[in-house]
């Protein structure tokens, strides 16, 4: 078992809990509550504060903060949380905000890339697989899920879900929800499917196609998104792939409604009814 290396100049509470072969460089400065796993690597000036619990293999660049306050009035200096897998990535400066409301946590899974100065608010949930380009923002409570990519300056509201597999184009604003698999390119707009990241994460032909054919049931017919939904529900060979009707399953449950087409330039709003 060997023991956490801790440069001379690093402020490590005595109280933190740190994972073997663990390096903390210097000038990091690591709070009472702290807990990091196994084979970590705490790059110089970085802050690690707050209730903050880290799995193992997680790099932490550069002056990044991971776990302070939410930037939110509400919040009452109670008892939250941040919570990270395993295998994460996070560049200079990013900063993630612990929970607002006492008990609640921002989660972060396994195997995500957060880019230089992208910023994770409170009570943010990503998933797994997931990569953030630099100066991403992610307001509270959004949902990033597994294998979605945001390119740079991407700005996402409260409350907004990403789908998986979704890519978003760079410098895009988003307050309403990008369905999985698909390929956001404007404000609150989709153009199609997320064609080449569906290939190169191995889903087979047949499968883009169908998935395909849905996206043009919801986004290309006259049928409104309920009765798309219900159509691609009740019909094969729709009914019978999970991709589909993880689609589905995801419109349905939107809060903030979902991204309309986006055509020539204009985004047409289909009716969420």
């Amino acid at each position: 078992m060997a023991e956490p290396q801790i440069h001379p100049r690093a402020l490590v509470h005595p109280h933190a809990k740190i994972g073997e072969n663990t390096i903390i460089g210097p000038d990091v400065i690591i709070d009472e509550y702290v807990e990091i796993g196994a084979n970590c690597e705490i790059r110089a000036r970085a802050v690690i504060t707050g209730y903050t619990k880290m799995g193992d293999h997680n790099q932490v660049g550069y002056g990044a903060i991971i776990g302070s306050e939410p930037q939110d009035v509400s919040f009452k200096n109670e008892e939250t949380y941040v919570r990270i897998g395993n295998h994460n990535i996070f560049r200079e400066y990013v900063t993630v905000n612990r929970g607002t409301k006492a008990g609640t946590a921002t989660t972060i899974g396994d195997h995500n890339m957060l880019f230089t100065g992208a910023h994770v608010a409170h009570n943010v949930t990503i998933g797994n697989n997931a990569t953030l380009i630099n100066n991403v923002l992610l307001a509270g409570y959004v949902e990033i899920q597994d294998r979605a990519f945001l390119g740079g300056d991407v700005v996402v509201h409260q409350f907004t879900r990403i789908g998986s597999y979704a890519m978003v184009r760079g410098q895009t604003r988003l307050g309403m929800d990008v369905p999985p698999f698909c390929m956001a390119v404007d404000t609150n707009a989709v153009s199609g499917l997320n064609r080449v990241g569906l290939r190169r994460a191995g889903f087979a032909p047949e499968e883009r196609r169908l998935l395909q054919k849905a996206f043009d049931v919801i986004y290309k017919t006259n049928l409104n998104r309920s009765s798309a939904i219900d159509y691609l529900r009740a019909n094969s060979p729709f009914a019978d792939s999970a991709s589909v009707q993880q689609m589905c399953d995801f419109i349905k449950t939107t809060r903030r409604g979902t991204a309309g087409l986006y055509v020539k330039g204009k985004r047409v709003v289909e009716d969420e009814d």
